[in-house]
C-alpha cells in the first residue's frame, strides 16, 4: 500500500516509503510470548487447584483481564506506533509522520536538505537498517532512527536531493 495520495501536492510523486525497520517489534514479540506463557501457566496451576469454583473464575478472569492491559499497553500499541510511522521520500521533500491519537510530523523540502549522512552499527548492518541524519538549511540535524536499507535511502536521497538542485555535481 502506498502512501496517501491526499497529502501530496499536484504532480508529486513517492519515490520511496518506509515504515521503521521491523526489529521494533521484537520486544513487544517476546513480551507476548513470555506474559502468555506465564498467564498460561498460572490458569492451569489454578485449575488443579481445589478451590471452590466462584474462586477459581474471579481468579481466570483477574488472570485475563491482567494480560489483556498487559498485552494492550505493551504489545498492541508498539505495533500500533510501528505501523502509523512513515518515512517519505517525495520527488520534493522527505516526509516523516508519526504517532496514533496524536499525529506529528516534519517536512523538508529537498531544496533545504545540506547533507545526508547514515550510521549504523553491526547489529543493524546485519538487518540492513540504521540511522539516517539530515541537515537541513534551518534546522539541526534530524535523525530518523530504524530506517530500513538505510544505505539505499541515503544514496538516493542524495541522488534525488542533486537532482532537485540541478547541481552540476549531480552524479549520473
Amino acid at each position: 500500500m502506498g502512501y496517501p495520495e491526499k497529502v501530496l501536492a499536484a504532480g508529486e510523486h513517492v519515490v520511496i516509503h518506509r515504515r521503521p525497520h521491523w526489529k521494533r517489534l521484537l520486544g513487544p514479540i517476546l513480551i507476548l510470548l513470555v506474559v502468555t506463557a506465564i498467564a498460561a501457566f498460572g490458569a492451569g496451576y489454578v485449575n488443579t487447584t481445589d478451590w471452590d469454583e466462584t474462586a477459581v473464575n474471579i481468579v481466570m478472569i483477574v488472570i485475563g483481564v491482567v494480560w489483556l492491559i498487559i498485552v494492550v499497553w505493551l504489545v498492541l500499541w508498539p505495533f500500533l506506533n510501528w505501523w502509523t510511522t512513515h518515512f517519505v521520500i517525495t520527488d520534493r521533500r522527505v516526509m516523516f509522520r508519526h504517532g496514533l491519537l496524536t499525529r506529528s510530523g516534519i517536512d523538508i523540502p529537498l531544496a533545504r536538505i545540506n547533507s545526508v549522512e547514515f550510521r549504523h552499527g553491526v547489529l543493524d548492518r546485519v538487518l540492513r537498517t540504521g540511522t539516517l541524519i539530515i541537515e537541513s538549511a534551518s534546522h539541526d540535524p534530524l535523525e530518523f532512527q530504524d530506517i530500513p536499507q538505510v544505505e539505499q535511502v541515503h544514496s538516493l536521497l542524495y541522488h534525488e536531493v542533486f537532482d532537485t538542485l540541478g547541481s552540476e555535481e549531480s552524479p549520473s
